[in-house]
């Protein structure tokens, strides 16, 4: 599944950064200033603009007498002009930088950030079933299973997968997320009320390469869109028991005095996998609270350090997975708005077997068939055949260790078998770890 997302077009002047002159000043003086900038092109690269922008910026300035030209080697080209700043120059950026310690990139306005995020949508990437069953490939998913997953897929709802652990509810979350393989547009940061918010974060963000622009002419001809956004994948983010309130809130740096977008606004056009929930200090309840209404309206709302509101885009496929009984953690208003609620159970015999022999596959080990019976016909009837999708992984590098502490090469014994196995349950109560 590729679609072509519609790129933001280049700006062609100061005029289409849509951002306010007297801010664009600053950070240029600010980025001239602790970047030691003094021509053109490393002031376009710096600030993510063409030359000809970065040129008109730097005249603007410069008529403000805040910069000055020391001349070039050949004073034809003002490509090959050299600036400074002026002690006003110096003094303004000085006071910026008591303000905010922001440089660099220059920020993409809000309103053109929602007007990306919608031509980008992740409500409207479409998944097929081909696409579907070849990035589930390396997990043993049903027909009905499918027929689960499909809809729940293609739909802007959120998803909700619950059943006993070990069975796979990650594995297919993670699935789901491989099967967007189209690219969309991330600013590095945004402005609103004259806020620089940084959005871009490569742990979540992968960066689709371009071609490296030719010497000489860096931001020129470097790129077709405008290079304040980054080309990237559908981001997806993953949270487990770690998640806390605090990160769905924009962060607050004291001491740059610039802030940090939230976990599910750095998601937008993508996913946001909620992993092993109930485990988090925030209750469920709590979680699911917060985003009741981003999640039906399609918008959150952030509050800066002053108070002031805002609204931001709330673009992201929400998927949580838990072990608990979704109505011990989630009241029956909740529960309704989780439109796509699947459950992943334990497999049966035929899956376990299937699984089994393709989890072997990934070890360095050779499968054995009367290791495989021996653990179907003696140990399971022991634990009223109790399988689950885990279990073939940790019983083959069990197997593995045992083999390493041997020092001989990795293989499959029952002898080895019947020591992992001993690992796999509580012997006094035979009760799944």
């Amino acid at each position: 599944m590729i679609s072509a997302t519609p790129s933001p077009k280049m700006p062609k002047s100061v005029a289409d950064l849509g951002i306010d002159v007297t801010l664009l000043r600053e950070i240029l003086l600010k980025t001239m200033l602790r970047r030691n900038l003094d021509n053109v092109i490393t002031v376009a690269d710096a600030l993510r603009v063409s030359v000809p922008v970065a040129q008109e910026l730097l005249e603007i300035t410069r008529e403000s007498n805040m910069i000055e030209t020391l001349g070039a080697a050949r004073t034809d080209e003002s490509k090959n002009l050299r600036y400074q700043l002026t002690d006003l120059g110096r003094r303004t950026a000085l006071d910026a930088l008591a303000q905010s310690e922001y440089i660099g990139a220059l920020p993409v306005p809000l309103d053109d950030y929602v007007k990306q995020v919608k031509a980008q949508s992740i409500r409207d990437a479409n998944v097929t079933r081909e696409s579907l069953e070849k990035s589930m490939g390396h997990l043993i998913i049903s027909d009905k299973m499918f027929q689960k997953l499909g809809p729940a897929v293609n739909s802007p709802r959120s998803v909700l997968f619950y059943g006993p652990p070990g069975n796979g509810k990650s594995s297919i979350a993670d699935g789901i997320r491989d099967t967007y393989i189209d690219h969309i547009y991330v600013p590095e940061f945004f402005e609103y009320a004259g806020n620089v918010i940084s959005l871009f974060d490569p742990l979540i963000h992968k960066v689709v390469k371009q071609s490296a622009p030719e010497p000489g002419q860096l931001r020129l001809e470097s790129g077709k869109f405008d290079q304040r956004y980054v080309r990237c994948q559908r981001p997806t983010v993953i949270t487990g028991g770690e998640l806390t309130m605090d990160m769905l809130d924009l962060n607050f740096n004291p001491v740059s005095r610039t802030y940090q977008a939230p976990l599910q606004l750095k998601s937008s056009g993508g996913v946001f996998i909620v992993d092993d929930l109930g485990r988090q200090t925030t209750p469920p309840q709590t979680l699911i609270n917060r985003w009741i209404v981003p999640m039906e309206s399609g918008f959150d709302i952030l509050t800066l350090q002053s108070g002031q509101k805002f609204t931001v885009p709330f673009d992201t496929k929400v998927m949580f997975s838990t072990n608990f009984a979704p109505n011990k953690i989630f009241d029956g208003a909740a529960l309704r708005r989780v439109h796509y609620k699947i459950f992943v159970g334990n497999p049966n015999r035929d899956e376990f077997i299937k699984i089994f022999i393709m989890t072997v596959g990934r070890y360095p080990i050779e499968m054995k068939e009367e290791v495989l019976s021996h653990l179907l016909l003696e140990l399971y009837p022991t634990v009223d055949n109790q399988y689950a999708a885990y279990h073939a992984g940790f019983l083959i590098e069990q197997m593995i260790s045992n083999c390493r502490y041997e020092g001989i090469e990795p293989q499959m014994s029952i002898g080895l078998i019947d020591k992992a196995w001993e690992h796999l349950f509580i012997k006094d109560s035979q009760n799944q770890l």
